[in-house]
């Protein structure tokens, strides 16, 4: 059996940890492509100022437009080029660090997360879009980010929401790992980039991504409280410290080396729905982890535990707490078919999965979540 783990090169997190920046651009040279939208950039403007003087570098800023799209790529590929950057620098949100990892495609690359909303900032892939923010392409690069380096003051100062939407993506890693690890399914650390023929594409995954997975879920139940009610102080505790660590760098090695399954398709399934377009990624995801829970019949006091951690820290538990109000049946069996389209991560479950299955999943768990709230259940 082919077995496959990926990670960055280097993960580094500290408090006021974007001082040392300049250090780590200075491994690859003394100029760096800064890849950033203005609010940003401005936001810590006083520590790019700083950490450019102490180490002597030249950050050229890429004025980021907004939208992760191949056009911006190639502009921002052709500025590399122009001021002979070293590097690249990915700081901000998930299109501006998409956007550097298509500019660096692969090579050095810094990736500085701003929020900790999802686990992509380890990971070696991005999702493209057209310039008018519609979904375009996946893409995979040789290898992840050489440094990712998180700066948890930052992370502390920005609005709770964030934070919370990244304990909902990293809730499925393990649930999503378990099943992925039970079917032998491949992961997504095995995706080709370039692969010349000849070189098998199967791979599955390890025993430690599994167990990092399982850890992830682990510091949410222990942590995820206290370090919420610490970012809306906006300060940085050792609560906080562990659930940046998990969103971030558990979740993002744990999903990578360990896969995917049927809550990942089941969020996106419903982005059909009109009503969720207002909520995070996370969000959603927390839900459908729910969602799957109930498809592969799980344990009733898992269940329990998952729809508990949720309410604790403000995570939707129903299809209403993602501004689905009413769904008809047809529009459920969309959601439910978008889930199951061939190429989706649904099929890496331990059983043959339906559309019929996936919406009946559902109705069932936004019922649970309805009872969890209303203290029935």
């Amino acid at each position: 059996m082919r077995k496959v783990f990926i990670s960055p090169t280097k993960y580094i997190q500290g408090e006021d940890e974007l001082l040392n920046l300049g250090y780590f651009v200075k491994t690859f040279g003394d100029s760096a492509l800064l890849i950033a939208h203005p609010d940003d950039v401005q936001r810590v403007k006083a520590k790019l100022d700083a950490t450019s003087s102490k180490f002597g570098i030249t950050l050229i800023t890429g004025n980021f437009q907004g939208e992760c799209s191949r056009q911006e790529v190639a502009r921002l590929q052709a500025l590399a080029r122009e001021h002979a950057c070293a590097c690249t620098i990915g700081l901000g949100g998930g299109k501006a660090i998409d956007t550097a990892k298509c500019v660096a495609e692969g090579d050095a690359l810094i990736i500085v997360p701003t929020i900790a909303a999802t686990d992509a900032p380890t990971s070696h892939s991005a999702v493209l879009y057209t310039p008018e923010g519609a979904f375009d392409d996946y893409a995979y690069f040789k290898q992840s980010p050489s440094v990712v380096m998180i700066d948890t003051t930052i992370i502390a100062e920005a609005p709770t929401r964030f934070l919370v939407s990244g304990m909902g993506d990293a809730l499925s890693t393990y649930f999503e790992a378990r099943a992925t690890s039970r079917s032998f399914s491949n992961v997504n650390a095995g995706l080709p980039c370039g692969v010349r023929e000849g070189v098998s594409q199967e791979a599955k995954g390890t025993k430690a991504a599994l167990a990092l997975a399982r850890v992830c879920y682990e510091t949410l139940l222990e942590d995820g409280v206290k370090a919420k009610l610490a970012c809306d102080q906006n300060v940085v505790t050792p609560a906080l410290e562990n659930i940046i660590e998990t969103n971030i760098l558990l979740s993002g090695l744990g999903f990578e080396s360990s896969g995917l399954a049927a809550a990942h398709a089941i969020h996106n399934g419903l982005t059909v729905l009109e009503g969720s377009h207002h909520y995070y990624h996370g969000e959603k995801v927390a839900f459908s982890t729910l969602a799957q829970l109930v498809l592969e019949n799980a344990d009733n006091r898992e269940i329990q535990e998952v729809l508990a951690f949720c309410a604790s820290v403000g995570l939707p538990v129903c299809l209403a707490d993602i501004g689905v109000h009413s769904i008809t049946r047809e529009e459920l069996l969309e959601v439910a078919r978008k889930a199951c389209i061939p190429e989706e991560s649904i099929h890496s479950m331990p059983f043959p999965v339906t559309p019929e299955a996936v919406a009946a999943a559902i109705t069932v768990a936004d019922q649970l979540g309805q009872a969890f709230k209303k203290g029935k259940v």
